[in-house]
């Protein structure tokens, strides 16, 4: 599988490439899936009050799910060695929460998954960019709706380690934001229309 290196204030050498290939690369063919595509961001990061430290932005998209983690290390071998491993934690997880799921559900075979691979107990979640000034609109992204269960947003906004995932309902085709409580749990917002009535 071809896995597309760029740099950030970095210079991808044709050693940082192979490294990328070996271990990030490794972590994927463990998975019989397709499709899949991998995209590595390699990246220096300057934090308030610290040096600059690497970092390793690893996004894989594997059959309309998007699974990506953010290292963040002293040098970058180190940043590309962590953001391997918790590639593969990743990918571990979707499959058992995601594939194995579902194909339970069809009574389908499994992908091949070499064996004695543990499953991860926590989830990798990425570093979020610090905003300098949180009044500004610092970003516009465009975004397609996809249609999911409210269980598999549940499993995509875990996977994404992100606070709320936006979706459109797999039965009503609305648009509906799943969100994580501080209190714990998710909550889910849904047009006023679907409101049952009383």
């Amino acid at each position: 599988m071809d896995i597309k290196v760029t740099g950030r204030k970095i210079r991808v050498t044709d050693a940082l490439r192979d490294r990328v290939e070996q271990k990030v690369g490794g972590a994927l063919k463990v998975f019989d899936i397709s499709p899949m595509t991998c995209d590595v961001v390699l990246r220096v990061a300057d934090y308030k009050g610290t040096k600059e430290r690497a970092v390793c932005e690893v996004t894989v998209r594997v059959r309309g799910t998007v699974v990506r983690v953010t290292a963040t290390k002293d040098d970058i071998e180190a940043a590309i060695d962590e953001a391997a491993r918790m590639t593969s934690r990743q990918l571990r997880k979707y499959k058992t929460r995601v594939i194995d799921r579902r194909h339970r559900v069809h009574g389908e075979d499994l992908p091949s998954v070499e064996p004695g691979t543990p499953l991860a107990d926590t989830v990798a979640k990425g570093e979020e960019e610090a905003l300098e000034d949180e009044e500004e609109l610092v970003r516009t992204k465009y975004i397609e709706y996809t249609r999911l269960t409210e269980e598999d947003a549940l499993v995509q906004a875990d996977l994404l380690g992100h606070d709320f995932y936006v979706f459109r309902d797999m039965v009503t085709g609305n648009v509906h934001v799943i969100y994580r409580r501080k209190s714990g749990g998710y909550g889910i917002l849904k047009p006023e229309e679907e409101e049952p009535t009383a």
